[in-house]
C-alpha cells in the first residue's frame, strides 16, 4: 500500500506528548478589545454573584487574532447549579448591552451550563475538551484542572462533531425561516464555520495536530480529499466576510453537508446521544 501523502501544512497546535495544547490567554487580547472584556468580566460576576463558578473567552479575542468592528465576543459561563430560562434571557440582555456600547465587538456569543455537565462523563469529550483547550480562563476555579488531556484522536473527532446529519434538517428549517439580509449573513457565517471545523476534525486523526484557522483547516481537508477542496476554501473565506447568498446556505444542506455527514459517520461514527 503505498504511504499517505503528507499535507502541505505543517502539523502544530500539539505539545512534546502529542497533546492538544490549549488555545490562547489575556496576555494575547487586542488592545482594542480589552476595555469590553473588562465590562465583560465585571458584569457577569454582577449578574450571578456566587452562583458563578468559572467564565471562560474563547475565539480570535483570546487568541489575538480578533478584527475591530468585525470579530465579537465569545464567552462561557459555568454556573454552580443549573441554568434557568431567566439566566439565559440575563445573558442575552447582557450580551446586546456590550454589543451596542463596545463598536470593536460585532455581536457577543455566550456558552451557559452547569459546572456539573461541564464535568459530566458524557460531555468529556466535547464540552470537557472545549472548555480545557479552547477556553480562557477569565474568572473563578479553571475548570481544566478536573479535566483530562486530549489528543486528536478518532474519539474526539465523534464526540465532538460526530452529529452533523442531526443538524442538517434544523439548518433546513433555519433557512427557510430567514426572513432578512442580516440573518441570511449570519446563518452563512455560522454554517461556513460549523461545516469547516467539521471537516477539519474529519481528517484530524490522520493528521495528528490541532489548528483553529479557518484557512488552515480548509488546506488541511483538502490534502485529503481535494474533490472537495474548492468547496471548503470558499466556505472559510465565508466564516469570516459572509454574504447573504442564499444559494450558499442551499448548498451547504443540499450538498456538502450531507456527503460531510455520510462521510463523518463512515468514519468515525456517530456522536453519542445527548
Amino acid at each position: 500500500m503505498a504511504a499517505e501523502t503528507v499535507p502541505p501544512i505543517a502539523r502544530k497546535g500539539l505539545d512534546a506528548q502529542g497533546y492538544i495544547e490549549r488555545e490562547g490567554s489575556l496576555g494575547r487580547i487586542p488592545q482594542p478589545f480589552r476595555p469590553g472584556v473588562a465590562a465583560a468580566r465585571d458584569r457577569v460576576l454582577d449578574l450571578f454573584g456566587p452562583r458563578l463558578h468559572s467564565a471562560y473567552l474563547y475565539g480570535s479575542i483570546p487568541r489575538g487574532t480578533a478584527r475591530a468592528g468585525r470579530s465579537d465576543l465569545d464567552l462561557l459561563l459555568a454556573l454552580r447549579d443549573e441554568p434557568t430560562d431567566a439566566d439565559r434571557e440575563g445573558v442575552r440582555e447582557l450580551g446586546e448591552a456590550l454589543d451596542k456600547e463596545f463598536p470593536q465587538i460585532d455581536g457577543v456569543g455566550t456558552l451557559l451550563y452547569s459546572r456539573d455537565l461541564l464535568l459530566s462523563g458524557l460531555e468529556r469529550h466535547d464540552l470537557g475538551w472545549f472548555v480545557a483547550c479552547l477556553c480562557t480562563p477569565l474568572l473563578g476555579d479553571d475548570l481544566a484542572e478536573y479535566l483530562p488531556r486530549y489528543r486528536p484522536d478518532a474519539l474526539l473527532a465523534r464526540e465532538t462533531n460526530g452529529d452533523l446529519a442531526l443538524l442538517l434538517p434544523r439548518w433546513r428549517e433555519r433557512i427557510e425561516a430567514a426572513d432578512s439580509d442580516e440573518t441570511r449573513t449570519r446563518l452563512v457565517r455560522f454554517m461556513s464555520r460549523h461545516l469547516v471545523r467539521t471537516a477539519f476534525t474529519l481528517v484530524m486523526p490522520r493528521w495528528n495536530g490541532w489548528t483553529s484557522d479557518l484557512t488552515e483547516m480548509a488546506e488541511v481537508f483538502g490534502a485529503y480529499y481535494p474533490e472537495r477542496a474548492e468547496q471548503l476554501r470558499p466556505a472559510a473565506v465565508l466564516g469570516h466576510t459572509p454574504t447573504a447568498d442564499t444559494a450558499v446556505l442551499r448548498t451547504y444542506v443540499d450538498d456538502l453537508g450531507p456527503w460531510l455527514a455520510d462521510e463523518y459517520t463512515r468514519v468515525h461514527g456517530t456522536k453519542t446521544p445527548r
